[in-house]
C-alpha cells in the first residue's frame, strides 16, 4: 500500500527499527539525520538518544541521565546534535556520541513570561530564553534559532557560539504572535518557518525576524522539515503528515479524522525527519497524548517510491 501522491508516494518499511530487547522507545519526539544516513531518535525512554542505520539497526545510544523531558532533536551541517529539554529550559549541542559541547539556557531555570505551568493560554509576556524551548534551526552561517514554545511565545536567534542576538514574538493569533512555537526550520535563503501549534499555521519571516506571510490548512502542526530540494515536510499531532513546497502549495498529505494504530497511519505525529534519499521518518508521542504504546511503531519510517 502506498502513502501519498504524485511524486511524494511512499511505502512502510513497517517495525523498522531494531530496538535491543526490552528496549523502549516511550514517545519519539523527534529524529534526525547525520551525513551519514543515520537515525537519531529523541525519545522519552531510558536511552534518549537511540542511533539506527538506514536499514534499522541499532548503533549506538547516549543521554541516559542527561535530559529531564526530550523534546526536539536537529543535526547541523557538521553534524553537530542540537537537542531541546523543555522541562529542562536547556539546549544542549552535542557530538554524534553525545559529548556536550555547549549549552543554552540555565538548568532548571525559566524566564518569567506569566506562564502558570498548566497551559500555554496562560503566557502573558514574551520573554527571554527560555521557557520550556521546543526545537532548534540553523541558519545558513550557522545561526542558532530556537522556539521557545509551551511557557514562552518567542523565537531566540543565537550566534554560532551561542550568544543571544535578538528574539521576536508575543502571545496571540495575529501575524508575528505565537500560540506554542513548536518547531522551526530555515531555509537556503535565511527564511525562518515556525509551526505555530495552537493556531493551526505556520509563519514565515526574515533573518530578522519580521513577518512575511503565514500558511493555514493545518492541524497543530508539531514539526517541520526541510530536505535537500527544499521540500517542507510537516508532522500534524491530528494524526496526519502534509508535504508542501516553499510557496505553501500542497504536494501530498495523509491521515486520518481519528487515532489508527495501523502500519502507514498515525496517532499522535511529534517529529519528522528526510534522508539524503528523499526516506521520510515519522516519530509520534503516542504514550503521552493518547496512553498508547505503539512499540517500533512510535517511529515510522516511509521509503519513497521512485
Amino acid at each position: 500500500m502506498a502513502f501519498g501522491t504524485g511524486d511524494h508516494r511512499y511505502e512502510v518499511a513497517d517495525l523498522w527499527a531494531k530496538r535491543p530487547s526490552g528496549w523502549t522507545f516511550v514517545d519519539v519526539v523527534g529524529v534526525a539525520i547525520d551525513s551519514q544516513d543515520n537515525v537519531y531518535v529523541f525519545n522519552r525512554g531510558a536511552h534518549p538518544v537511540m542511533v539506527f542505520d538506514r536499514e534499522g539497526n541499532f548503533l549506538h545510544a547516549w543521554g541516559e541521565g542527561v535530559f529531564t523531558r526530550p523534546h526536539g532533536i536537529t543535526i547541523g551541517p557538521d553534524d553537530s546534535v542540537y537537542c531541546s529539554d523543555d522541562k529542562d529550559h536547556t539546549v544542549r549541542k552535542c557530538t554524534t556520541e553525545g559529548k556536550i559541547l555547549m549549552t543554552l539556557g540555565t538548568p532548571n531555570m525559566y524566564s518569567d513570561t506569566g506562564y502558570t505551568g498548566r497551559d500555554y493560554r496562560t503566557i502573558k509576556r514574551g520573554g527571554p530564553p527560555f521557557n520550556r524551548p521546543t526545537k532548534v534551526a540553523l541558519g545558513p552561517s550557522g545561526e542558532i534559532y530556537v522556539s521557545d514554545g509551551y511557557g514562552n511565545a518567542r523565537v531566540h536567534k543565537f550566534s554560532p557560539e551561542g550568544e543571544l542576538l535578538f528574539s521576536w514574538g508575543e502571545p496571540g493569533d495575529s501575524p508575528g504572535q505565537f500560540n506554542l512555537p513548536h518547531s522551526v526550520v530555515v531555509d537556503k535563503q535565511g527564511r525562518v518557518y515556525v509551526a505555530d501549534r495552537e493556531n493551526n499555521r505556520i509563519q514565515l519571516f526574515t533573518s530578522d525576524g519580521e513577518f512575511i506571510s503565514l500558511w493555514g490548512d493545518l492541524l497543530r502542526p508539531d514539526d517541520i522539515c526541510l530536505d535537500t530540494d527544499q521540500t517542507l515536510y510537516v508532522a500534524e499531532l491530528s494524526h496526519r503528515v502534509s508535504i508542501f513546497d516553499l510557496d505553501g502549495r500542497l504536494l501530498a498529505r495523509w491521515g486520518d479524522d481519528e487515532p489508527n494504530l495501523d502500519a502507514g497511519h498515525f496517532v499522535s505525529p511529534h517529529g519528522t525527519a528526510v534522508d539524503s534519499r528523499g526516506d521520510l521518518y515519522v516519530g509520534e508521542v503516542c504514550e503521552t497524548n493518547a496512553g498508547i504504546d505503539r512499540g517500533s511503531r512510535a517511529l515510522q519510517k516511509f521509503v519513497r517510491v521512485r
